[in-house]
């Protein structure tokens, strides 16, 4: 069998039974990528606006007719297999790609092979301008790669020094921070393996780097937590942050921490966005969870395809979250737990409730819903439409810090508090990965659930809630029998941001109850 080799992470190289293959042609080449990494055939009409997308259909089929002979010519070769509607990889054909390559060493693991063959930036320097759509979708697939090698750095990094290899973790640490300069995150991930590999004077010039770096491009100071490194080395690199452990589910690992040591157990099960370790890096947040885990033992979790968990292939369910939640309970010996759904945490939290009323001592919703989208009978949520317009322009702005005068408007002006967004949103998810998160929320409808949830329940809004309206939570409490329902003061849905003291008391007020 015939062997095609191709390269895309750095600027695409293709390679035919070792030989390799120029491409004249950007658009061949930007053709032959996108059938490699499709999952199954594409549609020639697909092919052909995404990249002749000026050209009329006939001018464009034709231009991409000539493209296939080009391919052709310069393999030798019938590498693509065409039929009158569709172009794939011809199946006759051994594909060996590394982009694939990457992603399974990650899923199964395999950190430090992945690291190795992640050389560069997916197609890095690249580019058809004239092919908006196409430039677009390698922007996503950039950003998902991007992301995946963040999370295995920072996985290797904790191996590094939890097995006595610093100078390893120091080798990882320095790219992450070459990848994210402005990440606090990644200088604190340097910072405590030059302290493991007992280089105290690289550890303060880091620090000095980061002060400088935080001042001078984003005006804002390092965290205390950051400058303490120092004064505390034998102390863990997460600092007051809990160590983050792993339970599989399905081949799936899901990422959790523990925090407290309360008589109650207290499961906080997050919105659309996570990172059990960004988390922390934000103050405010920081100080709500100490809080909470004064109340009870406080666990925490990434669901699958997000933050420190496996990233996925699926789009995530509402089951998937409550088979997520049930994992990681038992993982952490925890007979019986008060669960606490934010946004759309809360519908996982609801199937959770109606499978597994027995391991529930009480249930709180913040800011969440039954139903993602609108319909005639459920006016509380957006149009498919307006949604979509909506996901649309959060992707839009990822990397930045996208949609924070929705999520926290009374932030929207605080630097400190955008840069730790733009940070968390890169390092938990991609806009391509997110996507279809936003796509399962947009269809999830539990409202055929909520008459069986038979836990304590209450369900707190804050009444100019700019992401979730504030009657999705009022028809939550009408439908669920008994929930109590508190209206919070203020514009803002994050929980730890604003008046926090309604949330925690009423997390308190179950805590006694259970």
């Amino acid at each position: 069998m015939e062997r095609l080799e191709f390269r895309f992470l750095g600027f695409p190289e293709f390679r035919l039974n070792g030989r390799r293959v120029e491409l004249a042609l950007r658009k061949a080449a930007a053709l032959l990528i996108y059938l490699a990494e499709a999952s199954g055939p594409v549609a020639r009409e697909v092919a052909a606006t995404l990249l002749w997308p000026e050209a009329d259909e006939q001018a464009a089929r034709a231009r991409l007719r000539r493209t296939l002979y080009k391919i052709r010519i310069a393999f030798g070769n019938e590498i693509i297999a065409a039929t009158g509607v569709s172009l794939s990889l011809h199946p006759a054909l051994s594909a060996e790609i590394d982009t694939r390559i990457f992603e399974q060493a990650c899923n199964s693991g395999a950190l430090d092979k992945a690291a190795e063959i992640y050389k560069d930036d997916y197609l890095a320097g690249f580019l058809l301008p004239d092919c908006p759509q196409f430039e677009e979708w390698v922007f996503f697939r950039r950003e998902t790669l991007r992301g995946r090698l963040v999370q295995a750095l920072e996985r290797l990094v904790d191996a590094k020094i939890a097995y006595s290899q610093p100078r390893g973790a120091v080798v990882h640490a320095t790219r992450l921070v070459a990848l994210d300069p402005l990440s606090e995150s990644a200088h604190r991930h340097l910072i405590r393996a030059h302290l493991a590999a007992g280089d105290r004077a690289a550890a303060e010039r880091q620090i000095d780097t980061c002060i400088r770096l935080l001042r001078d491009e984003l005006g804002v100071a390092p965290d205390p937590a950051t400058l303490a490194m120092l004064s505390q080395p034998t102390q863990d690199a997460a600092l007051d942050v809990p160590r983050t452990r792993y339970v599989a589910v399905g081949g799936i690992h899901i990422a959790y921490q523990i925090f407290g040591s309360g008589p109650t157990d207290i499961v906080l099960v997050p919105g659309f966005i996570s990172h059990v370790e960004r988390i922390w890096e934000d103050p405010g947040c920081r100080a709500w969870l100490t809080a909470v885990s004064r109340l009870g033992r406080l666990i925490l979790f990434d669901r699958r395809g997000m933050g420190l968990s496996d990233r996925v292939g699926a789009r995530p369910t509402v089951e998937a979250t409550a088979q997520d939640i049930l994992a990681v309970m038992n993982a952490a010996g925890s007979r019986r737990a008060l669960l606490v759904g934010a946004s759309e945490g809360g519908p996982g939290c609801i199937r959770f409730a109606v499978q597994h009323p027995d391991r529930l001592t009480g249930l709180v919703l913040w800011g969440s819903l039954a139903k993602g989208s609108r319909a005639p009978d459920y006016p509380h949520a957006l149009t498919i439409a307006q949604y979509d317009l909506w996901k649309q322009r959060l992707l839009a702005g990822w990397g930045g810090a996208a949609e924070i005068d929705t999520f926290a408007p009374s932030l929207a002006g605080d630097r400190q508090a955008r840069t730790w967004w733009a940070g968390l949103l890169r390092a938990a998810s991609s806009p391509g990965a997110v996507a279809g998160l936003l796509d399962a929320l947009r269809d999830t409808d539990v409202r055929h659930l909520l008459a069986n949830v038979s836990a304590p329940t209450m369900i707190l809004h804050r009444s100019g809630d700019r992401a979730v309206r504030i009657e999705a939570g009022r028809f939550l409490a009408t439908k669920i029998p008994g929930a109590r329902f508190m209206e919070v003061d203020g514009d803002d849905h994050w929980f730890w941001v604003g008046d926090q003291q309604a949330l925690l008391d009423g997390i308190g007020a179950l805590v006694r109850h259970g």
